[in-house]
């Protein structure tokens, strides 16, 4: 039986209710409930009809998410009985399903273009789901989903993107003849979502107008891995193991998808998501093979680490600190029934404090988001919020931070209570901070350096901790101007400091006289953005410039020349050295990240990060947990990337959203905290509102 709610009138309902509380005794074997429009229903009534069909309730097909929200969202409400529920609706942006919903096998979440993300427990309430659609969502992280997924135990077809001629999430009968434990793709609506109904069908709904996604909103996409099998690679098609195999091989390069997620532009996005979900058997209408699965192990564990210091194990935080205090360690036993072993052996310290980086970590796929919201409530006299915009961590002191704002304010915070420690407010013209940096052997005091040429050195000992107080006498040098000024960096001595910005030349400053002790002219084709000195010799820096080059320089020599240069496809966006000065690394224009050894500029790593196009998208990258992996973040993009400094995998992608809805927001500047461990600052601009977190 199949009730149209949107051809009801209220006054149609009761005589409905009375004759669905009889169903039991009835020969109504299953009711569906559509809804096909927007048209304005009364709630309570919908509620009652749906509590009044029971058990015998099998397909919910709504477009009105507010007709059962309370069903949905309110454990108290008992959840649905459906077997099958089809959910449109662009008002969903998280997924909290509260209630019981032992019955519900299928879901379909396709065209909800608000659902950004999925929460760590969003599918608890779902236990026996089989099948879920989430065609043309919003969803992109792979790791948050995945570990999302990974909770629903019969979880076996699953889609992101669609073929175009299937109306579920079964193999499509062109790529499935080799699968026969497993229903195939019903054309004719028998098993999957509503199928009776043409408006269910993904094929219609191409037409439909729907916010754009990546600028595009019907982008067909092929699947990565057809090309991985015409590759030289361990398994090749020689090596199949019958000819249904093979077939599939074809499949796969024929195969184009319609009304995908953004998830579907991950890099390796099918091979990630087949090693995450073992269970899984039809991924985007396409049936998951055994040569597919030991492929796409190999794909995983090249290009990323599944915990931090290529751990394979999740250990519990409990564990690790038993084993270093015993010195007894557990041995794992994979895919084995047998029980844990114990074993006394001897480990370095590095060794305990990464496999508690590695069993943090692995406790959740969802990172801890800690805004530092005092700087978003600090309020000047004019009744105006503060704009961060460079911030810099102080070298001794882990609670300790200093941040300047785009109008020239500066901020001593202790980021941990959240209190201020000083504040100096905007001297002269409207300009922004972008230069900080903290002298290391006098760590009271740090060099500011501002877009408007000026460049001062204060001392946190004579800041006023208040907004309103003003400020006590607190500069103790100031230096001449450098015109257009980008980036300051004090050498490790503390005697001397370099300045470069928008032109070709950088000022070497000497910083007890506060004079320009010299200037070095055309030392690159455009403008320097970035200069940085070594860590451990004061006569060593480097230098980024968005003429492609990166240059080692050494002050010692009498002739100034590059030790050596090396070229970026892109415009340079920034350099630093690694904490021990044993490598460089370089941040181009749209993600392009490698890491070069500082002794002769030979390549090390090349992050494999993928690029948007965008000749605007400038990156940024930084060391976190001393050299062992990197962070980096770009001003178009919401996410910040970590990847392993040494072999180049990704660890992890952290997805930074707002509170408001569709909000976009874009990384602005980022740090690696160098006092604790997978930690790292990151300041964004959502709407246009700067924001530390």
């Amino acid at each position: 039986m199949i009730v149209l709610l949107h051809c009801l009138k209220d006054a149609d309902f009761s005589p409905l209710i009375d004759v669905f509380f009889e169903i039991d005794s009835s020969e109504i074997d299953a009711v569906d409930i559509i809804h096909e429009s927007h048209c304005t229903l009364n709630k309570e009534l919908v509620m009652s009809l749906l509590r009044a069909i029971k058990l015998k309730l099998r397909i919910v097909d709504l477009q009105d998410i507010s007709l059962v929200d309370d069903f949905l969202w309110d454990p108290s409400k008992g959840g649905l009985a459906c077997q099958i529920l089809n959910l449109r609706s662009s008002e969903i942006r998280y997924l909290n399903i509260a209630g019981r919903f032992k019955e519900l096998h299928t879901l379909n979440l396709d065209f909800c273009t608000s659902l950004t993300s999925l929460q760590k427990d969003c599918f608890a309430c779902l236990p026996n789901l089989m099948r879920l659609s989430m065609c043309e969502t919003r969803v992109a992280n792979l790791w948050t989903t995945s570990a999302a997924l990974s909770k629903l135990p019969l979880l076996v077809e699953l889609r992101f993107q669609n073929c175009l001629c299937c109306k579920g999430t079964g193999p499509c009968p062109v790529s499935s003849s080799a699968i026969v434990d497993l229903p195939a793709c019903d054309r004719t609506g028998s098993v999957e979502f509503s199928g009776h109904l043409q408006t269910s069908c993904l094929l219609d709904h191409s037409s439909d107008p729907l916010p754009v996604l990546n600028g595009n909103s019907n982008l067909q996409v092929e699947v990565s891995l057809s090309k991985l099998y015409a590759e030289d690679r361990d398994v090749s098609l020689d090596t199949a193991p019958n000819c249904n195999e093979v077939d599939a091989f074809a499949t796969f390069k024929k195969y184009v998808s319609h009304h995908p997620s953004p998830i579907c532009f991950q890099k390796n996005y099918r091979e990630y998501m087949i090693v995450s979900l073992p269970r899984l058997a039809v991924l985007d209408n396409l049936p998951i093979r055994k040569l597919e699965r030991e492929v796409a192990k190999t794909i995983f564990s090249e290009y990323y680490e599944f915990l931090p210091y290529n751990r394979k194990h999740k250990e519990s935080i409990v564990d690790v600190l038993h084993m270093r205090e015993t010195g007894v360690g557990r041995i794992h036993f994979q895919n084995s029934s047998k029980p844990r072993q114990q074993q006394s052996y001897g480990k370095s310290q590095y060794f305990y404090s990464r496999s508690l980086c590695a069993a943090k970590l692995g406790c959740s796929a969802w990172p801890f988001l800690q805004p530092l919201s005092n700087i978003c409530h600090i309020t000047k006299e004019e009744g105006q919020s503060l704009r961060p915009r460079q911030f810099e961590y102080h070298p001794a002191n882990s609670s300790l931070m200093v941040f300047g704002t785009l109008d020239g304010e500066i901020v001593v915070i202790n980021h941990e209570n959240g209190h201020i420690v000083g504040y100096i407010p905007s001297l002269g013209a409207m300009n922004g901070v972008l230069g900080l940096c903290w002298l290391k052997k006098y760590p009271s005091k740090f060099l500011a350096g501002s877009d408007n040429g000026s460049l001062r050195l204060y001392d946190i000992n004579h800041l006023l901790p208040s907004i309103v107080d003003g400020y006590a006498s607190h500069c103790n040098v100031t230096f001449d101007d450098f015109e257009q000024l980008t980036s300051v960096h004090v050498n490790s001595t503390d005697d001397q400091f370099l300045t470069s910005g928008y032109s070709k030349h950088v000022a070497l400053y000497d910083i007890d006289s506060g004079k320009c002790v010299q200037l070095f002219k055309d030392m690159h084709r455009g403008p320097i953005n970035v200069v940085k000195f070594a860590h451990h010799s004061p006569s060593i820096f480097v230098t980024s410039s968005f003429d492609h080059d990166v240059k080692l320089w050494d002050v010692r020599q009498k002739s100034l020349r590059p030790c050596y240069t090396v070229s970026s496809s892109s415009g340079n966006v920034m350099v630093c050295f690694s904490p021990d000065d044993l490598h460089l690394l370089v941040s181009a224009v749209d993600n392009e990240v490698k890491q070069l050894m500082a002794v002769d500029g030979a390549l090390h790593t090349k992050f494999e990060i993928p690029s948007t196009g965008s000749a605007h998208n400038y990156t940024r990258s930084y060391y976190m947990n001393g050299r062992d992996y990197i962070i980096s973040g770009s001003c178009d993009e919401p996410v910040v990337r970590i990847c392993c400094a040494q072999t180049g995998r990704r660890l992890r992608d952290v997805y930074l959203e707002d509170k408001g809805p569709r909000n976009k927001m874009f990384v602005q500047s980022l740090r690696g905290d160098p006092f604790r461990a997978l930690l790292c600052w990151v300041s964004f601009v959502p709407t246009n509102q700067c924001k530390e977190k």
